[in-house]
């Protein structure tokens, strides 16, 4: 694995590439890092080159400057790096806000694209219900700060949180690095961001959906309502998971993925 850097605008960005081979992108999701696919990345790296970064304001990458900046900023990043990496088409797998970003570059720059993998994610828009709550989410961490939030928030993304408290203070733990104003540049963007579902109807390439029977963040029926869009549609249901699916269900999750790249690059 080599880390790497590069400048984008004033923002630093970090990221690893790993392997030989087709070319996958990994993104985290919010309040995530990179080591959220560490398990994984071990045994595809075997398979596929994988490109995963820090999403700026997350890790080693340092936060997006200026005002209103949106998942097509995000994009932008993913796009800067694949560029100087040399690749011109990739398969993007994005858990949660990864999956927005996935779609907003599916968006810009869909010539790229082999695939896309949805890992709890969804290409609709917020509803006005999800929009208030974030925006009292933003509130919250300007009143008490990221770690409270995040002690607060994390555990309602797991279906059984007594089975994994320890992944849950885990995440709590790493979620110290936020500072509360990438959280908040996370949430502003989410909360703008468009209904992406035609990307998905004029989807030329395969669509995974990775769907949590417990999910409360994107609910499993969204998932459903969307994963008949695109023409080619792989579609998993996690009936032991929440959002967290790579850490509560990690053996399946994994070769759902695993299996679904492994298709698209027959």
């Amino acid at each position: 694995m080599t880390e790497k850097q590069l400048s984008y605008q004033e923002t630093m960005i970090n990221y690893t590439v790993s392997g030989e081979g087709d070319a996958v992108v990994l993104l985290h999701g919010f309040a995530e890092d990179s080591r959220i696919w560490d398990k994984f990345a071990e045994e595809l790296s075997g398979k596929f080159m994988l490109v995963i970064p820090d999403l700026p304001g997350t890790g080693k990458s340092t936060m997006l400057t200026g005002e209103n900046k949106g998942l097509e900023d995000y994009a932008d990043c993913i796009h800067l790096i694949l560029t100087k990496e040399d690749i011109s088409q990739c398969c993007i797998v994005g858990h949660s806000m990864g999956g927005y970003i996935a779609l907003a570059f599916g968006e810009k720059f869909p010539e790229m694209l082999t695939g896309i993998g949805l890992f709890h994610s969804s290409a609709f828009a917020d509803d006005e219900a999800k929009k208030q709550t974030r925006s009292k989410a933003i509130e919250f961490i300007k009143e008490k700060g990221s770690n409270a939030f995040l002690k607060t928030s994390i555990p309602g993304l797991f279906a059984d949180i007594t089975k994994h408290a320890t992944a849950i203070d885990d995440l709590v733990e790493k979620g110290t690095q936020f500072l509360p104003e990438a959280l908040i540049q996370y949430y502003t963007a989410m909360i703008n961001r468009p209904d992406r579902t035609e990307v998905l109807r004029s989807a030329r390439f395969p669509v995974l959906f990775i769907l949590g029977k417990h999910d409360k963040a994107v609910p499993f029926e969204q998932g459903l309502e969307q994963s008949h869009l695109p023409e080619e549609s792989h579609i998993t249901i996690l009936r032991d998971s929440g959002h967290m699916g790579m850490i509560e269900e990690p053996e399946k999750s994994f070769h759902t993925l695993a299996d679904f790249l492994h298709s698209v690059y027959v």
